[in-house]
Formats: structure tokens, sequence, C-alpha cells
């Protein structure tokens, strides 16, 4: 397998970029997320890869990080979503989006990806649900502080930002940003949530 690529950007397609290395021109689809960071043709690019072979076709898929190669092989596994489709949800959301949407069950932001449509945003979030937990996404907690722990107060926030109105991934984000929600209560995380919801 090519584990990734490291040379000259020769110049962007369609549907990704070609980069030369060692002279070969790998031909490397890629999510348009990570198109629009990329540098200018001409300078040198280190993309991670996924070779894949189908019935129709060998392609190479790249990424910008080990991470996201490694949520793109997840997306596969995913019955109903090939290589196209899985590019097309990591074109529409980020690999944290995404994580959000499968833990808080957020259908309507995985759907903003071209192609996806309701029931297999529905499936993709019942079949990847165990790949993700929601301490993956409260703030870092200092090496000698021990596992992060959710506290009922956190999901009891999380819970009544989505009955006022906020999708799921809003109120996930807003109450993940409060530092401290493990030892608060519902008022006092909400309090802070509602603070910083204007600038998330």
């Amino acid at each position: 397998m090519i584990s990734f690529v490291r040379g000259t950007l020769e110049e962007y397609t369609e549907d990704g970029i070609v980069v030369e290395a060692g002279g070969i021109g790998y031909a490397i689809t890629t999510p348009a997320s990570l198109r629009e960071t990329l540098p200018a043709a001409g300078e040198e690019v280190k993309i991670y890869t996924f070779f894949s072979v189908t019935q129709d076709a060998q392609k190479l898929y790249g990424f910008g990080s080990r991470e996201e190669r490694e949520i793109f092989r997840l997306l596969l596994r995913v019955s109903g979503i090939g290589p196209k489709l899985a590019v097309s949800v990591l074109s529409a959301v980020s690999v944290d989006e995404l994580r959000i949407a499968v833990v808080t069950g957020d259908v309507k932001t995985l759907s903003r990806a071209p192609g996806l449509g309701k029931k297999t945003a529905e499936k993709l979030i019942v079949e990847l649900k165990d790949q993700f937990k929601a301490s993956d996404f409260l703030p870092s907690a200092a090496p000698s502080a021990g596992p992060v722990v959710i506290s009922d107060a956190f999901s009891e926030a999380v819970a009544a930002l989505q009955a006022l109105g906020y999708n799921p991934s809003e109120a996930l984000r807003a109450v993940r940003s409060v530092e401290g929600s493990a030892d608060m209560s519902v008022d006092e995380i909400l309090r802070e949530a509602f603070a910083r919801l204007s600038v998330l």
C-alpha cells in the first residue's frame, strides 16, 4: 500500500491533484476541503493516501492527515458508502464535525454532503456510533487529572439546549467549551454555554 506521497504539486484537477514524486505523476482524488488548504502548483506537499481497487477502477485517494484517512476508512465500512461518497462527506464536513454529528445523531449536518441522503446518514450514525464517544469532545484534561468523566449535568445541559432549538452539534459544541463542566450544575453549565453560543 502507498502510505503517503511527498513531492511537487504539479496541478489541480477537477476532483483532486497531481503530485510528481520520483519522476512519476500521481493522480490523487481528494476532498475539496483539502484542496482549499494546499499551496500553489510547484510547491512541495505530503499527502496521506489510500489505494482503492474496485471492479471499475483503481484510484488513489489523498488526505491532509492520518486521522482524516482513518475516518475515510471508517466511512467505507458503512454499507452503501463507497469511496466517492466518502470523499463527498469529508468535503462537506470536517473530521470533528463528523464525529460530533455521529455522537449526537445529527442527520442534518451529515446530509450536507452531496449524494448522502437522510437514510444513508442515519445508517452512518448507527454503524459508527461505537467508534466515537462524547468525552472525545471535552476540553483536554491535564495528564495528572485522570480520565475525563461526563457528568449527568453535562448530558442534561446538552439535552436542554436541544430542547430550546439548538441542533445536536451546536449544543454539544457549546457545552464542551465550558471549562470545569464535570463539576458544575446544569444551570451553571447552561449559563456559560449561552455566553459562548454567540461566538461558536
